[in-house]
């Protein structure tokens, strides 16, 4: 029994002492910050995410100044790659499949912040290269105006009576994505996309592929019944219009969830800055900003969200069947290789 008692001291003992290590470090981290005084962005833009929030708590809390150039995620990487020495930006927010490429293209350094554990493997690089901060998921919105019956899943979706608009296949990720969602719905996955074509290809053969982009422009203008779209658009798109006129949610069938990372800069001119900022942005406080621009914050089930924050989300039960890209490799081939085997198994039936 004393033995029993004295490990487990032993082990509380190495815990909180490991703390304490973490928290120092974090101090010494912050200090190195205020030195440097500032940190440059790219693809982080106030409108986008509320990144305003994290920004105006960083400059509050720690002196640092801030300045955003928005970009595309290849755009963030190959700024990084052609400044090298010469960088004007410290830290980038690019996509899940961005981060990868990023690190293989050796523009990134890594920096685990205290939070680490409680970010899921499938969401970080194990050498703390990038990790996402947030996530999408692909969600239904529903115009409840033009729909009597809210579908609920992907099987819902094909026995209705309305459009169903998921974009152009050729060019937007979601719309990439959300035939992923629906292939993952039916059995397939990012290697096998058959059974998405095959679904929306009955959609079309019904004549219920509608032909609207799922935007902010074309929901209010009720040009879309269903829309497939990120859960982080469809949240914004319903708040900005009208709250009661949509309806958003996860298809209980099944879903694929992705997201965005940080990229820190290898040759950042405020390196200290930016391992900050991340260690901000996955703090609860850095969590609960982006959970208020309607993104789901990576940490969403170790977090306690303020009530009004958490009404601006999905109930975390609606992600249980979601599921992440396994072969990133195999999804790039595979999202290349869409838009062709969208017209030969999709278009073709509306013809």
């Amino acid at each position: 029994m004393k033995r029993l008692l004295l490990a487990s001291l032993m082990g509380s003992a190495i815990i909180l002492g490991n703390q304490a290590m973490a928290n120092e470090d974090v101090k010494s981290l912050e200090q190195a910050a205020r030195a440097e005084g500032e940190v440059n962005s790219v693809g982080m833009p106030d409108s986008w995410a509320n990144w305003k929030d994290t920004w105006a708590d960083l400059g509050k809390l720690y002196g640092l100044k801030h300045m955003d150039t928005d970009m595309s995620s290849a755009q963030e990487i190959a700024k990084f790659a052609a400044e090298k020495d010469n960088a004007t930006a410290d830290i980038g927010d690019v996509g899940a499949a961005f981060g990868p490429i990023a690190v293989q293209q050796g523009v990134t350094q890594a920096y685990k912040p205290s939070t680490w554990e409680q970010i899921p493997a499938w969401a970080k690089d194990a050498d703390g290269h990038w990790m996402l901060a947030y996530t999408g998921s692909i969600a239904f919105i529903v115009n409840k105006q033009l729909v009597k019956d809210v579908p609920q899943s992907w099987a819902d979706l094909k026995q209705g009576k309305y459009k169903v608009a998921i974009g152009d296949v050729s060019a937007a990720a979601q719309a990439v994505n959300g035939v992923l969602a629906a292939a993952i719905a039916n059995g397939g996955d990012e290697k096998n996309i058959q059974p998405g074509l095959d679904f929306f290809a009955e959609i079309a053969k019904q004549g219920r592929l509608g032909l609207s982009n799922p935007t902010i422009q074309t929901l209010e203008k009720g040009e879309v019944e269903v829309g497939i779209v990120w859960d982080f658009n469809g949240l914004s798109y319903r708040d900005q219009i009208d709250p009661s006129r949509f309806e958003v949610l996860i298809p209980s069938d099944g879903s694929v969830i992705s997201g965005y990372t940080t990229i820190i800069n290898k040759y950042a001119k405020h390196p200290n800055a930016a391992k900050l900022a991340r260690e901000y942005i996955l703090s609860d406080a850095g969590q609960i900003n982006l959970a208020k621009g309607n993104a789901r914050p990576i940490r969403a089930e170790h977090l306690t969200l303020p009530a009004e924050v958490q009404a601006k989300l999905l109930p975390n039960a609606q992600y249980a069947k979601v599921q992440p890209i396994k072969d990133p490799a195999a999804w790039e081939a595979t999202s290349k290789a869409l838009p062709q085997l969208w017209q030969e198994n999709v278009i073709i039936e509306m013809q």
